[in-house]
């Protein structure tokens, strides 16, 4: 149900940033312990929003053909099973960002820890009301560099932080564009509010590209703010052809390959990104 595979989508963009804050501390890296806490941070915070999604969303995934054999609509699992899953994440989320103020002295991720799951668990009300749940979608997403950063050392958030931000809330936004065509039908029956289903697939996919090239650009502009080197352009410029890879596999109407360009390529571009920018951050020691 919650399908922790997917945090390949943002656990390396959370590393990215720890290890960019990282260079401030004594050691110019971010400890094992901390980098331990992010990953129990990210893996407890997706949890709560994916399984909250699944329990808002139970009915109208019952009602659409592709999602109707999900664990809960298909009576798989109860919801009070559903809720104690909710209950056992909140808990190892606040308790990783506890563990920032007991063992680093910091505690600003405790404090945050509350405000973040409530905008996590917003999204899933967003698409009854607002095309744009897409965004709200990225931006939920893209608390995870900002988070690990503020994790990590919160003196040194600057421009950097907002860059990867924004880099990661218009490559979510605009690949669940992409996804989301596959329910236009079913969304516009519903009374649902997705980018396609308001503007249909043609210009919702240019949409999408659209925030893809703000992605790029953003992209750059965090190396060219964090004087980073050859090895991370080199992995901006895979990521730029990923990209292409995937908006060439998916076709107004024809979305039998959105499933590739959704899960493999989005997840290459995030492992391909965070191995650059980190291979280029221990090689060169800056």
């Amino acid at each position: 149900m919650v399908k922790l595979s997917h945090s390949v989508f943002a656990l390396p963009f959370a590393f990215v940033a720890a290890f960019l804050a990282g260079r401030n501390l004594e050691g110019g890296v971010p400890a094992w312990g901390q980098l331990g806490l992010v990953m129990l941070c990210m893996v407890g915070g997706r949890s709560v929003a994916m399984t909250f999604n699944r329990i808002v969303d139970s009915k109208i995934d019952a009602r659409n053909p592709r999602t109707a054999n999900r664990p809960l609509p298909a009576g798989r699992l109860d919801r009070a099973a559903a809720w104690a899953m909710l209950g056992l994440s909140a808990v190892t989320f606040g308790l990783a960002c506890l563990g920032f103020g007991v063992w680093y002295g910091n505690p600003w991720p405790v404090l945050f820890s509350g405000p973040v799951l409530i905008y996590l668990c917003g999204y899933s009300f967003t698409k009854r009301f607002t095309p744009w749940s897409h965004v709200y979608l990225g931006s939920a997403v893209a608390l995870s560099p900002v988070a690990a950063w503020v994790a990590i050392h919160p003196a040194s958030l600057g421009w950097a932080a907002s860059l990867l931000m924004l880099a990661v809330t218009c490559w979510i936004a605009g690949f669940d564009i992409i996804y989301a065509c596959q329910d236009i039908d079913i969304d516009r029956r519903d009374g649902l509010h997705s980018l396609p289903a308001k503007l249909g697939p043609v210009k919702a996919l240019r949409v999408a590209q659209v925030f893809h090239c703000v992605t790029v650009l953003a992209l750059v502009g965090v190396g060219v703010s964090e004087a980073l080197g050859v090895l991370y352009f080199v992995g901006v410029v895979l990521v730029v052809g990923l990209l292409i890879v995937e908006h060439a596999l998916v076709r107004p109407g024809d979305y039998h390959r959105v499933n590739t360009a959704f899960f493999t390529v989005n997840g290459v571009v995030s492992l391909v990104l965070a191995a650059a920018a980190i291979g280029d951050i221990l090689l060169s020691g800056r």
